[in-house]
């Protein structure tokens, strides 16, 4: 006699992996040229100087730098204001 059931098949073996959002490196690091700076969903933080922005939102740098995070003040269509960041490669 067999010691277990029949398998057959499970269906709760689908899951996906985590996303890994967010800021990848901080204020004063070097990063080389098309390296991944932030991971987000929607423009949470705004590409600067010497900053790319991909299809997905994800912000790369442009050339080889230091990097450097500031704020700016955006106004909206409908004449709110909000502070967002921007990152820079110097």
């Amino acid at each position: 006699m067999a010691h277990k059931k029949a398998g057959g098949s499970t269906k709760n073996d689908r899951d996906s992996g985590p996303q890994y959002l967010g800021i990848k490196v901080n204020q004063g690091e070097k990063a080389s040229a098309g390296a991944v700076l932030v991971r987000q969903r929607g423009t949470d933080v705004l590409p600067g100087k010497n900053v790319g922005m991909g299809k997905d939102h994800t912000l790369y740098a442009g050339k080889a730098g230091l990097i450097e995070f500031k704020k700016k003040r955006k106004v909206n269509f409908d004449n709110t204001e909000s502070v967002k960041k921007v990152i820079n490669v110097i």
